[in-house]
C-alpha cells in the first residue's frame, strides 16, 4: 500500500536511488572492432569464447555497441536479491528495478571487455551481462555470461527473454549512472 501511494505521488516506490558502489571499472573501444578480433583476442590470452559468445560477436547488434573510441565505465555486480527480489524474479522485472534504482544496462562489448579485464574472477562466479538481448544466428534473444570454471576464464552466452526466471542468488553487471 505505501509503494503504491508513494507511486501515485509520483516517488520512487523502492526508495531513493541508491548509490551504488562501483565494482569494476572497464575500458570499452580498445581497438577490437569486429568478432574476428574479439575472438582471436580471447584466443591468445586464453579465454575461452563458446560458440554461443562468437555468435553474439558476429551481429551487427554487438558491432553497433562497439565504442569508437576508448572510454571507462564503471560497473556495478548486484546480486537479483540486493535488487529487492529475495525469491527470484523475471528477467524484465530485474532490468526495471535496475534502472529505478539508478543502474543503466551495458552495452553489448561489455562482455568480451570484461572477460579480458577480470582475470582474478573467483572460481565458479557467473555473472550476466545486464544487456539489450541480441538475437542469435538461431533466432533466440542471448546475453554475455562472463564465467570461470574450475581454473578456466569464459566467456559464454546465456538466455536473455524478458520472461526468464533468475533466482535471488543470480548476479548481473550493470553500469552505474
Amino acid at each position: 500500500v505505501e509503494a503504491f501511494k508513494k507511486f501515485l505521488r509520483k516517488e520512487n516506490p523502492w526508495g531513493p536511488v541508491r548509490d551504488w558502489k562501483v565494482w569494476k571499472t572497464i575500458k570499452l573501444g580498445t581497438g577490437l572492432k569486429t568478432a574476428g578480433d574479439f575472438t582471436k583476442a580471447l584466443d591468445a590470452y586464453g579465454f575461452t569464447p563458446s560458440d554461443w559468445a562468437k555468435d553474439l560477436m558476429s551481429k551487427a547488434a554487438f558491432r553497433s555497441s562497439v565504442a569508437p573510441q576508448e572510454i571507462e565505465v564503471n560497473l556495478v555486480n548486484v546480486s537479483v536479491a540486493e535488487l529487492g527480489f529475495t525469491a527470484g524474479a523475471d528477467l524484465k522485472d530485474i532490468y526495471k528495478r535496475a534502472l529505478e534504482l539508478g543502474l543503466s544496462l551495458c552495452p553489448a562489448e561489455v562482455g568480451p571487455q570484461l572477460r579480458f579485464q577480470y582475470k582474478e574472477q573467483p572460481k565458479d562466479e557467473w555473472l550476466r551481462i545486464a544487456m539489450e538481448a541480441i538475437v542469435s544466428s538461431d533466432g533466440y534473444l542471448d546475453l554475455f555470461r562472463v564465467k570461470r570454471d574450475g581454473g578456466d576464464l569464459y566467456l559464454g552466452g546465456d538466455s536473455g527473454y524478458p520472461e526468464d526466471f533468475c533466482n535471488g542468488r543470480g548476479r548481473f553487471v550493470f553500469v552505474r549512472r
